[in-house]
């Protein structure tokens, strides 16, 4: 009998230590099981919120291994995700509709940003309008179009406006202020048109502005924060107005949004909502951040200026000003009427040649209340 004990206790401990070992075993394969989530970004404040997930949470991830490239410039990021080598990208939403009609083979996954870009004028603007002196008092009125159309006439030449790329959210604000105040608006060199929108580089923009005043040009650029806080916070161009107060939605319009591949979205489903669930999170932090100011926003950018040196603390934090509140990073759910918003105007403005089916670009499925998170 006491050799039966024996046998049966030295079993039972022989018994635990290998569920010992294959729990270990479960627990390092579910780790190496960790799939790779490659996401492109511009440097902008409209991706500030995947920074802060990238930064703060990607160690945090169970599914996904989150990694995150810099594309510099809208372009090269266009080609870099269509032939294939990322998961997912932060685009906007006008370059992504036509990304879409040209090879639809990716979803639409989310937002990133809600507003978040402003029409910035050099001197020879400035000088032919009165601004309020707040930033917040600048609203898109008559004044500056009227300004603008008699400096057309006077020069008998397109003043030049600088966006991102001609497929932007930019391009399509700009072009509703000008309808809604009778100013023609091209895309080609037509100097018959008040205003040509130009491609420009974000990180350029205020260099254009500087070359334009240096050469005695009216100029203007439209573009995503924290760009024309640079202008403004620098001394050689003004802020006349944000797109949120041209553009407006419930929640703000809808700006840059996140796309992923089918292929990612079928084989590493998991990973991929996990990724976009904690770029949900890093816009929370944001929000919080940005009210509370202090210790908690400089947290906010320093993480920004890790990884976007270009972007200065005063521009950062003048673009989070909560005061103004002209980007915001909630409600960052597919929202299909704030979609139709920007396209129904993108078509009108010949920005974009046709419609898409925004029911079949969207997937779900990313919503937090489809993942059971309210």
């Amino acid at each position: 009998m006491k050799i039966l004990n024996f046998l049966s206790s030295h079993l039972l401990k022989i018994s635990l230590f290998f569920i010992l070992i294959f729990s270990v075993s479960v627990n390092a394969t579910e780790k190496i099981k960790k799939q790779t989530i490659k996401a492109l970004y511009i440097p902008l404040a409209d991706h500030y919120a995947a920074l802060v997930a990238y930064d703060r949470y990607r160690s945090e991830m169970k599914y996904a291994d989150f990694k995150i490239m810099q594309m510099k410039n809208w372009d090269f990021l266009r080609a870099y995700f269509q032939e294939g080598s990322a998961d997912m990208a932060f685009v906007m939403s006008p370059l992504a509709m036509s990304m879409y009609q040209e090879k639809a083979n990716f979803k639409w996954i989310g937002l990133m940003h809600r507003d978040g870009n402003a029409l910035a004028i050099n001197k020879f603007i400035i000088k032919e309008i009165t601004l309020s002196k707040n930033r917040i008092d600048r609203k898109p009125t008559a004044e500056l179009a009227d300004a603008m159309r008699n400096i057309h006439e006077d020069r008998n030449e397109s003043i030049r406006v600088g966006v991102p790329h001609i497929l932007s959210t930019h391009s399509v604000v700009l072009y509703r202020y000008l309808k809604e105040n009778n100013l023609a608006f091209s895309i080609d060199k037509d100097n018959r048109a008040a205003v040509q929108a130009i491609s420009v580089a974000p990180p350029k923009a205020p260099a254009f502005i500087k070359g334009q005043s240096a050469r005695a040009i009216p100029a203007a650029f439209e573009q995503s924060l924290p760009w024309a806080d640079v202008v403004e916070t620098e001394g050689f161009g003004k802020i006349a107005w944000y797109s949120k107060d041209v553009m407006k939605w419930p929640n703000g319009h809808i700006e840059c949004i996140a796309i992923g591949s089918d292929n990612a979205i079928n084989t590493k489903y998991k990973a991929m909502q996990e990724v976009m669930e904690y770029i949900k999170i890093g816009g929370e932090d944001i929000e919080k951040a940005r009210n509370a100011g202090g210790a908690e926003l400089d947290e906010i950018v320093a993480i920004v200026r890790k990884y976007i040196p270009t972007h200065t603390s005063d521009a950062i934090i003048a673009s989070l000003d909560p005061k103004l509140n002209v980007i915001n990073y909630k409600n960052l759910d597919i929202e299909k009427a704030g979609l139709k918003q920007i396209m129904d105007y993108a078509v009108d403005g010949k920005i974009l040649h046709e419609s898409i089916d925004i029911d079949a670009f969207a997937d779900q499925r990313f919503n937090r209340k489809m993942i059971g998170i309210e």
